[in-house]
């Protein structure tokens, strides 16, 4: 896989992981939920539309920045 078709997941401060790139995400039981190129997951346990985010991290003042150790 060249640089460029690289799969990104990033874990932004205070709120969800961004995905980009070519991925397949599945629920417990195998079924693929559609996606677009660049999707948001939810790391707040908030949101109403999971596994994805729909901002809920801002009205419940989610708070955590996570850092390589």
């Amino acid at each position: 896989m060249s640089e460029n078709n690289k799969t990104i997941i990033q874990v932004r401060d205070n709120g969800s992981i961004l995905v980009k790139g070519d991925v397949e995400l599945l629920d417990a039981e195998g079924n693929v939920y559609e996606t677009k190129p660049a999707f948001s997951l939810c790391r707040c346990g908030a949101s109403s539309n999971k596994p994805f985010c729909d901002g809920s991290h801002k009205k419940i003042g989610f708070q955590d920045t996570c850092r390589v150790k």
